[in-house]
């Protein structure tokens, strides 16, 4: 299943997926009811929202969720892998803040993708735009980590698929336990690269992570 919901086939020689754009289009975030909730919210918890300072922060409020929970379309495109390349592809690094769904709280980090190609490869540039697709919502790391796996899995049919997020949890940092500095890493293989000790190793030493 492709990230609109459609199904490609798998055995034409250039691949593509088609952008977001869904049959019965999402009409988006209501920002003037985002607004006017964001108000509501701040006048409830004691903020006066009519002074030059405040004045429009409900508005910015609203737009900045709105911004944070919407996905950015791209098109997935893959290609066949003609060389037959079987080592290891893997893009480290890769920058992402998401919304923690229990006190849409920012958490942010990198995110270390790779998988062993099968008869499919796909560009670099959209394994960071994968990552950046499924972090733009309510998330947490957990299912972040596991969603981006299994698109890798269930689309290029991967001999073996790996994702590793290392990141910083503001609802854990600035408030409760003010655990500063504390990171969280979570991963999710597939195939050769769980089921393999070699394969395995070699992610994780090539995406930089003691094993």
């Amino acid at each position: 299943m492709t990230l609109d919901g459609s199904y490609a086939t798998r055995d034409e020689s250039l691949l593509t997926f088609p952008d977001l754009n869904l049959a019965d289009p999402d009409p988006g975030p209501d920002l003037t009811r985002a607004e006017s909730a964001a108000a509501e919210l701040l006048v409830a918890l004691g903020v006066d929202v009519n002074c030059q300072g405040t004045a429009d922060t409900p508005r910015r409020v609203a737009r900045m969720l709105a911004e944070l929970l919407t996905p950015v379309p791209f098109n997935p495109t893959t290609f066949p892998n003609e060389d037959g390349y079987d080592e290891l592809v893997l893009v480290r690094d890769i920058p992402f803040v998401s919304l923690c769904e229990h006190h849409l709280l920012p958490f942010h980090g990198v995110a270390h993708v790779g998988y062993l190609p099968g008869s499919r490869i796909i560009g670099l540039s959209k394994l960071a735009r994968l990552v950046h697709y499924f972090a733009r919502s309510l998330q947490v790391q957990e299912r972040l980590t596991k969603q981006v796996a299994d698109w890798l899995r269930d689309e290029l049919a991967p001999k073996g698929a790996g994702v590793v997020l290392v990141a910083e949890h503001q609802c854990m940092t600035i408030r409760g336990v003010q655990a500063t500095g504390a990171k969280t890493v979570t991963s999710s293989l597939y195939g050769l690269l769980r089921d393999n000790p070699a394969s395995r190793q070699e992610f994780f030493h090539l995406a930089g992570l003691n094993t």
